[in-house]
């Protein structure tokens, strides 16, 4: 997963040739051979059996358990390598070297003893890393009777258990992160949540999950010089002269472009130059000498070069929601004969941006004590471009289980949606695979920090550790090194790359461990000694761009150099760090005094049932679409069973939040054993998970303009793995949930947001801006009854400071806030905000209740529903008010809707009797790989809160 370029395509005037392994002939066989099917690379081994009608698809019913077996076999890949070998043959004269560079999902990765005479490769042990390795005396070898390559995969459940049972494997406390295959993913360099997480499946797969390729090295014939240079492992990092990890970028002074460029060469060529340009300005760098580059591809020949640009030369790339996401194509020149005719130089051209981002970790000020009213502490917030800035995002988790079939229509996708609902930043989490650059990059298989660069989204990077206290053993500090190397580098060229976080959640599992495990001190000393001392000394010393976070859940620092955590060493009252929050007491949740009071919160969550549609993909049994039945509550991995035990025998628990904070707030769907009811349940733990969580993206924005100075607020998840329940905002199949539309409107620059403390019956409205400057606008709040009618009405001018919130409202008791005579259940009100944003109109639209909805006098709101062909929608209620109006998109179909004169994303809104809204539904273009797309448009669907009562 190194930054790769294959000199082949990416540098002209090299002789090099790429052989996709893909175009061979494989066959995938298990241990005992019971098994012999073809196969294919790219892929993954339950896919491949999938393909050959060995097992039906993975995802559906219940194949996650009864599919277990798969995990505990061992699995080959085999093909006959004559149709390269006879490539070699056709040509005059014998490559001078041939490299094998593969990325294969461990445990056993070589040549076994029948394939190219008998002669083993390697043995890997690590998802994370690219595997260059020079197969020339194999490949050229007179003996050639055997012509097959043979790829091993070790059953990674007994691979963890045998290397558990080390003589220096220690034990850990407790289950130690154990979400369904106990004790064993911490051991191994794999994605964690391979082995099941609380919202995923636990396949555990294997196979070679991402391109393979042989790669000949030649000398043109006729020529004297050889140009044989091959594989270039490739850093560009953009940084402020004198900027690192512990010293914030001066934002006047030069940027400097530093270029590390890793080369194997099959020949020795002396004084090459290296120079970098950027064309579009007409920018170029003098070229510097180097000694040489010397004939070696077993290990990489580094070259680098620092080139000074003026600040003011180039536009900088901001992410979308604050500016232009500019990006420029910088080349690197390779001049490997600078002496002689006819020798063209190798580039290599690299789309990039030019930004500073910090991570403001230092203590307020008593200036800032004393005239803002910061709550005394250490600041926890991005600065970028010099700018103090308000992310609004969420947690990326991987796109599926088997990567090797992620598309780039679909990652697109959803960071497409990310844009659309205002966020600016995704977090690349912990547990999951670092993400790749683009599909043309390291294997990559698909597009992704290239499409953030591109839409303008901040990427929160997380070296891959999660939930666990992981063990340091010397053979795993071995493999771990370059594979956060690579990926850095990789990484660096990115200006959507915000931070590295050395892992998830980990440094609260070693503190607690500390406090309440006998012996606990040497657990938290073994994770300082990982996250604070040797991951950090790696991250820092390959980028000077971005900053090293020890965790992503912390207490923050005592010190950035040397680079100290704070861990328990806190005065009391201040605040440090960052934290999240996970509350599933239904009965607390929009209780302020249960949200933190912190600088930024990077995870909060609850968790939903897909939609009946997407239940539609995976469900075969009619018997099944019921809200507790067997399989639906086998997807339920909340809270997840710790061991192997199927079906989870927490699920009901989790069902049991979901339903339980449905009958609290919303009125309950009946108990009809109907597939309308089925459907009208997941929906509603839907629409309960927008209003939790949008309540809470309230009040953290809120924070901004109070003594926190919360600057960030993170949703947990934004995608998911598979249709199952989960936390997403976005479900397996790219349909928006609820909630996504509802972020729409709380991540918009400007909203209008009412807060409501029951206990002291007072009623807060504020305006909250995320913007450098000043803002104004006019916010209008209106009391409804049920009916539609309209009771009363004010309309608020408003000035927002940078970055703060400005209070419209702040009264107290229900008489002076209800329209008079007016109980709590018969009225509503409804929250606008318009502001103008850079030239923009922003709209905001919220609703606000004192009471649950479950306790409303609603009436039926007798809504028609008009779909014109070309997919516009006209709604009406003629009744009364529809909460929560919500149109269903057909099956199979992938898209949004927007109202159709703002063009912004629209559903889920209160419809009002005499207000019609129109809304258009646009489909993703171009169709992702399961549209239908032979939908009618009768196949819609509209649903409110109404329907609850009706079902």
């Amino acid at each position: 997963m190194i930054l790769l370029f294959l000199f082949s395509i990416a540098l002209r005037g090299v002789v090099a040739d790429k052989f996709d392994l893909s175009n061979l002939n494989w066959t995938l066989k298990n241990d005992n051979k019971s098994i012999i099917i073809p196969a294919q690379i790219p892929s993954q081994v339950h896919l491949d059996l999938f393909k050959a009608g060995v097992i039906t698809d993975p995802l559906i019913d219940i194949n996650d358990f009864t599919q277990r077996w798969i995990v505990y076999d061992n699995w080959t890949y085999t093909a006959d390598l004559s149709p390269f070998l006879d490539t070699l043959t056709s040509t005059t004269r014998l490559p001078e070297s041939v490299l094998l560079v593969a990325y294969a999902d461990p445990y056993l990765f070589t040549f076994d003893r029948q394939t190219l005479f008998g002669h083993p490769v390697s043995w890997v042990d690590n998802q994370f890393r690219q595997y260059v390795f020079d197969v020339t005396d194999l490949i050229l070898s007179s003996d050639n009777r055997d012509r097959n390559i043979t790829f091993s995969f070790e059953s990674a459940f007994y691979y963890g258990r045998n290397v558990s049972a080390r003589p220096d494997a220690e034990t850990f406390p407790g289950k130690n992160g154990d979400f369904v295959f106990p004790g064993i993913r911490y051991w191994m360099r794999k994605v964690p949540c391979d082995f099941g997480w609380d919202w995923g499946p636990a396949f555990v797969p294997s196979g070679i999950y991402k391109q393979a390729f042989l790669v000949t090295l030649a000398s043109p014939p006729n020529t004297a010089l050889e140009m044989d240079i091959k594989e270039a492992e490739a850093s560009l990092d953009i940084y402020k002269v004198g900027q690192s990890s512990a010293v914030p970028p001066n934002e006047t002074v030069d940027w400097l472009v530093n270029v590390s460029l890793s080369v194997r060469s099959a020949s020795t060529f002396w004084n090459p130059r290296l120079a970098i340009a950027l064309p579009e300005l007409g920018l170029t760098s003098e070229a510097v000498l180097f000694p040489s580059i010397v004939k070696n591809t077993t290990s990489p020949t580094w070259l680098q070069l620092s080139w000074a640009i003026p600040d003011l030369a180039v536009e900088r790339w901001y992410p979308h929601n604050l500016g232009r996401p500019r990006l420029y194509n910088i080349t690197i020149s390779l001049d490997l004969c600078p002496t002689s005719e006819g020798c063209a130089p190798l580039v290599l051209t690299i789309p990039t941006g030019f930004r500073t981002i910090q991570l403001v970790q230092n203590s307020y000020s008593h200036e800032d004590v004393r005239e803002r009213g910061i709550t005394p502490g250490d600041q926890w917030h991005f600065k970028v471009n010099g700018k103090d800035t308000y992310i609004m995002g969420s947690n990326l988790v991987p796109f599926d289980p088997f990567y090797s079939r992620v598309t780039d229509d679909q990652v697109r996708w959803i960071l497409e949606s990310v844009v659309k609902s205002g966020q600016n930043m995704v977090r690349v989490w912990g547990g999951g695979i670092y993400q790749p650059s683009s599909s043309d990059v390291s294997g990559g298989g698909y597009n992704f920090y290239s499409v953030c660069d591109e839409l303008g989204i901040l990427v929160w990077s997380e070296l891959i550790f999660s939930d666990a206290l992981q063990p340091i053993n010397d053979f795993l500090l071995k493999t771990i090194e370059p594979e956060v190397r690579q990926n850095v580098r990789r990484i660096n060229r990115h200006p959507s790359n915000a931070q590295w976080a050395g892992g998830n959640e980990i440094e609260g599992i070693a503190l607690w461990t500390e406090k309440y495990v006998p012996d606990g001190k040497h657990y938290l000393n073994e994770f300082l000694a990982l996250f604070q001392g040797f991951l950090h000394d790696i991250v820092v010393s390959e980028t000077h761009s971005v900053p090293y976070t020890g965790c992503s859940t912390t207490k923050g620092v005592l010190s950035l150099d040397p680079y100290t955590l704070r861990l328990n060493n806190g005065t009391p009252g201040h605040i440090y760090g960052n934290s999240e929050r996970f509350n599933y007491d239904a009965s607390v949740a929009f209780d302020y005094n249960t949200f933190p009071i912190s600088r930024f919160v990077n995870e909060f969550g609850y968790h939903s049932m897909p939609s009946f549609y997407t239940w539609e993909e995976v469900l075969t049994s009619p018997d099944d679409f019921l809200f507790n039945s067997t399989v639906v509550l086998s997807r339920n991995r909340h809270p997840p069973p710790g061991d192997l035990a199927f079906p989870n025998p927490n699920a009901h628990e989790g069902h049991h939040q979901m339903s339980s904070a449905v009958k609290r707030w919303l009125p309950s769907p009946s108990k009809k054993l109907s597939n309308e009811t089925f459907a009208q349940w997941c929906w509603s733990t839907q629409v309960f998970q927008a209003m939790t969580i949008t309540s809470q993206v309230a009040w953290y924005r809120r924070g901004a303009g109070q003594g926190e100075n919360n600057m960030g607020a993170l949703v947990w998840q934004l995608n998911d793995i598979w249709q199952g329940v989960s936390w997403s905002s976005i479900e397996y199949s790219g349909r928006w949930k609820v909630l996504h539309y509802g972020l729409t409107n709380s991540f918009s620059a400007v909203v209008v947001n009412a807060f409501w403390t029951p206990e002291n019956e007072i009623l807060q409205v504020l305006v909250t801006s995320d913007r450098f400057n000043d803002i104004n606008g006019v916010a209008q709040l209106t009391w409804y009854d049920w009916y539609g009618n309209e009771l009363s009405s004010c309309v608020y001018h408003f000035t927002v400071p940078p970055l703060n919130n400005t209070v419209l409202m702040n009264v107290a008791g229900l008489a002076s806030i209800l329209p008079y005579g007016k109980k709590p259940s018969e009225v509503w009100m409804l929250l606008n905000s318009t502001a103008k944003v850079d030239n923009k109109t922003v709209t905001s639209e919220q609703h606000f209740t004192t009471i649950s909805l479950a306790n409303a006098a609603i009436v039926d709101p007798k809504i028609s529903m008009y779909v014109a062909d070309d997919l516009q929608i006209t709604l009406s209620a003629q009744g009364g008010v529809a909460p929560w109006t919500w149109i269903d998109h057909p099956l199979g179909t992938v898209g949004v809707f927007v109202d159709a004169f703002t063009g912004k994303p629209t559903n889920g809104f209160y419809l009002i009797p005499g207000v019609d809204r129109t809304l258009k539904f646009i489909i993703h273009e171009p169709p992702l790989a399961h549209d239908k797309r032979n939908f009618s448009t009768t196949d819609f669907v509209i649903r409110s809160i109404w329907n609850n009562t009706r079902t």
